[in-house]
């Protein structure tokens, strides 16, 4: 097994897993620093392409951003989201993923479901290949938002979703916008770390999508916390930059090109 991951299974019930999303080095880098998880997620598709969902995502997409972040990355564990229609079945899944895993160098890949993708997981796994889970909310097929694990049936489904997955070897699960005694009931049942997102602090760890988390999104999810506004001292440097250049202020004399 992967050292990383033996590193995020022992967290388990001990220390809070920090995880957050990059798509570039430069963000990755800096990630590197503080995260025990770094995921390229697809949520790329409306922080970076304005795309109306995940769905628009490509494999090929994926993989571009994933090589830049690899770059970046050297001590967190890295993460892959598999994109929609992508693993549709056994065979598909384990095909894309493989090229996923060479050309990203990728410590795993993470898919959305329960139940109907087990076989797609154990696949994956029984050809060395590590998944991380991710059950709730789920961006690639939900059509509307709302939380999940309210209704009896639904609560019951979703907790026999994550238990099949870890029997399946799914290594960790992300529980998306999950109703706050299920996740706890989830996080306290299963043996292996629960990523939340939307679903309390009962959760082993926790992810955010990193624009939203430096002011850079128009996320309004009660959920999403902003620690920093980076557009504004995007624009304050804009602002700033367009004054010297109107003053001839920049670029200085002593900087200019001569003969």
């Amino acid at each position: 097994m992967n050292k990383k991951i033996k590193k995020i299974l022992n967290k388990k019930n001990k220390s809070k897993i920090i995880c957050l999303t990059a798509y570039s080095k430069k963000i990755a880098s800096i990630l590197d620093n503080h995260c025990d998880l770094v995921l390229v997620g697809d949520s790329l598709g409306s922080v970076l392409y304005n795309y109306k969902s995940t769905k628009e995502v490509t494999l090929e997409t994926m993989i571009n951003h994933s090589k830049s972040v690899r770059l970046g990355v050297q001590k967190s564990l890295m993460i892959v989201d598999m994109p929609y229609n992508t693993y549709r079945n056994p065979k598909e899944a384990l095909r894309n993923a493989k090229i996923v895993k060479k050309k990203t160098k990728c410590d795993g890949v993470k898919l959305e479901g329960g139940k109907k993708i087990i076989p797609i997981v154990k696949t994956l796994i029984k050809n060395n290949i590590p998944v991380m889970g991710h059950v709730g909310i789920l961006p690639q097929t939900d059509k509307k938002f709302s939380f999940k694990g309210k209704k009896i049936k639904e609560s019951e489904r979703i907790l026999n979703d994550t238990k099949l997955l870890e029997k399946a070897g799914a290594f960790s699960i992300v529980l998306e916008c999950i109703e706050t005694k299920l996740s706890k009931k989830i996080t306290d049942y299963i043996k292996i770390p629960t990523i939340g997102i939307g679903s309390s602090s009962n959760c082993d760890g926790q992810v955010l999508v990193i624009d939203d988390l430096i002011g850079m999104s128009d996320s309004n999810f009660k959920f999403v916390k902003k620690y920093a506004d980076v557009s504004k001292i995007i624009d304050r440097a804009v602002k700033k930059y367009k004054l010297e250049v109107k003053r001839k202020q920049f670029p200085a004399a002593k900087h200019s090109f001569r003969n």
